[in-house]
């Protein structure tokens, strides 16, 4: 298992990652999701042996990696840009840790064609690189990485250079390949959906923190904080000020009142832990803490875009400023910068009632 204790990083003196602290289990695929400039590929780095941290250890059960030189760490790496080998044919670049390994040749032969078959590019041995399309060559970037049988594979930013149609397929190749071989992996990336998509478990990187953690499915149905549930777009963000406390929280904002419990906010990294669906394994979940908001206190909702309706008497009002017709549903943008996603499409300019269920409102932190 990988562990990463406390890693602190600075470059010209401003610190770059403060106090990282995770771990990775056998087959557990974790993304390390945030916007540029996060420290996510630093952090990669870092694991790989490519940088060394400022303070902190990298471990492998147990096993403090700084004395361990890159090439006996047994990780494989998959980048955005590919990096094959331009004179070498598909084969020969799957083959190229397998000769560093001093396999033998039929050795070779049938782990190359193995590994080809697992990420679907099997009768592709001779073709050159340089003649495939952007998703073929990445495919053969991961075969490479695959074949010397790493204990862990780490991608940074690996789609980032596909057209969406072509990321969108290969996102859930990837994913397919990654349960089925069973290697853990390590996933950098600054698109959720990727995340979303690939992650067993997901921590947003912040200022150089861990911000948030949890299932792809708890972070988005419970951000935590403003700064995440705005970098997800996870829904609107309103200020407010509690009018009461009693039983349920009364909190008045520029867009109406709602009524909502605020007594449980979650703690990013602490808690319990819990398994991973069909995986066997277990991951860490975010703790849960009470807290008590005081009548008068500022406090920070977040108000789901989906299972409104139109209600006269919703609790919810404003001017109709614009509708976008997206798939099924038409985005709904009001007069005081909400939006919200309805099945009928009002007019522009009409003002219009929203009934915002229970369930669809959140504290923030």
């Amino acid at each position: 298992m990988l562990e990463l204790i406390d890693i602190h990083k600075s470059y010209q003196g401003r610190p770059l990652l403060r106090g990282i602290s995770f771990s990775v289990a056998a087959g557990e695929t974790v993304c390390l999701l945030g916007p540029s400039g996060s420290g996510k590929s630093t952090l990669l780095r870092i694991i790989a042996g490519l940088e060394t941290p400022g303070q902190g250890q990298v471990c492998w059960d147990g096993q403090d990696l700084a004395p361990i030189p890159i090439h006996l760490r047994g990780f494989g790496l998959v980048f955005q840009d590919y990096a094959l080998f331009p004179h070498l044919n598909v084969s020969g670049n799957v083959a190229f840790g397998l000769k560093m390994q001093n396999l033998a040749g039929a050795g070779i032969d049938l782990r190359v064609a193995q590994i080809l078959e697992l990420v679907n590019l099997a009768g592709f041995e001779e073709r050159r690189v340089t003649d495939l399309s952007g998703g073929e060559q990445q495919r053969v970037a991961l075969a490479r990485a695959l074949a010397p049988s790493p204990r862990l594979l780490m991608f940074d930013e690996p789609l980032g250079a596909l057209d969406r149609s072509l990321r969108e397929q290969l996102m859930d190749e990837l994913r397919r390949i990654l349960h089925e071989s069973g290697v853990p992996a390590i996933y950098v990336t600054h698109d959720q959906e990727e995340a979303f998509t690939l992650a067993d478990r997901v921590l947003l990187l912040h200022d150089g923190g861990i911000v948030r953690s949890g299932t792809p499915e708890q972070v988005w149905s419970d951000p935590g904080s403003v700064w995440v549930a705005q970098f997800l777009d996870a829904g609107n963000v309103i200020s407010g000020i509690i009018l009461s406390n009693k039983r349920a929280f009364q909190v008045e904002t520029s867009a109406g009142v709602f009524e909502l419990n605020c007594e449980v906010v979650p703690v990013p990294g602490r808690g319990e832990v819990v398994p991973v669906p069909g995986r066997g394994e277990v991951v860490p979940v975010p703790g849960r803490a009470r807290h008590t908001h005081s009548v008068g206190e500022k406090v920070n909702l977040l108000v789901s875009r989906r299972g409104v309706r139109q209600d006269a008497h919703g609790n919810l009002s404003g001017i109709v400023v614009d509708v976008i017709f997206q798939q099924d549903e038409f985005k709904v943008t009001l007069d005081n910068g909400l939006d919200f996603y309805l099945p009928d499409p009002p007019r522009r300019g009409d003002k219009i009632f929203l009934s915002i269920p229970a369930m669809g409102v959140k504290c923030l932190l």
